[in-house]
């Protein structure tokens, strides 16, 4: 996602490596391209492997209907915790008529919800205090779109990746590869955006802006000259356009 020219020249050897559930078997693979250290101070860089935010319920929670509520609950983007204020008071559709037909809304308007991986936030976090102004690169496995606001200040390089290899990832960190795919989806700049969206309008989120003033709109790719332009932005832009 945000990857300067600076940051993708072949690093120094020694790295510090974070799996956060992902690829937790294949140190083999890593070795070939750089060298562990477990201490920051030896480290010439870190490179943490997180997940994009999970919700632990999918949007509807047993307990909640338990409870007393009509169990839907919000399913955030972000890894901290998030209480949907934006939401709709009366949601379009109502609840299951087959299993919940008492429930005719299924708004979970003022409901909170905290991702169950929000540690990998806070793993990235506590990394780029023990590396200082060291480099901290991160790759995130995302399942769909993601609030990137919460982390990409404090990160140097961001590989963004749908489901691939390890070797891909690490080609691309040491300078073997390219990077040349473009975001699928937009990414939203916050939780706001998403709640006041349209289900029936494309491209009509605020997308996030980062510190290089890039919008992570649909479309939206960086090499290691910079933005991506390609005949496939060409025929993506004017249609992800409106969004900024």
């Amino acid at each position: 996602m945000r990857l300067k020219p600076t940051s993708c020249a072949v690093f120094a050897q020694y790295i510090l490596i974070l799996f956060l559930g992902q690829f937790f078997c294949t140190p083999i693979l890593v070795k070939k391209y750089f060298s562990f250290t477990a201490d920051p101070e030896k480290a010439d860089f870190a490179l943490v492997f997180i997940s994009s935010p999970q919700s632990r319920d999918g949007g509807y929670s047993r307990a909640d209907r338990e409870s007393g509520g009509n169990g839907y609950v919000p399913v955030s983007l972000k890894y901290s915790t998030y209480t949907a204020t934006e939401a709709r008071g009366q949601s379009l559709a109502a609840g299951d008529p087959v299993i919940d037909p008492e429930i005719k809304n299924r708004s979970y308007n003022n409901k909170t919800t905290t991702a169950y991986n929000t540690m990998d936030l806070q793993t990235l976090l506590d990394t780029r205090a023990m590396m200082g102004s060291k480099p901290v690169v991160v790759s995130v496995t995302a399942s769909g779109p993601m609030i990137f606001r919460e982390f990409e200040k404090q990160s140097d390089g961001i590989l963004l990746n749908f489901g691939v290899s390890l070797q891909a990832v690490l080609d691309i960190v040491s300078g073997k590869s390219e990077p040349s795919g473009l975001l699928p989806v937009q990414m939203p700049a916050n939780m706001r955006t998403v709640e006041l969206q349209k289900e029936d309008v494309p491209f009509d989120m605020e997308c996030y802006k980062d510190m290089d003033e890039h919008f992570y709109d649909f479309g939206f790719g960086l090499n290691w000259s910079g933005p991506i332009r390609d005949r496939r932005t060409k025929q993506y832009h004017q249609s992800a356009a409106p969004s900024r």
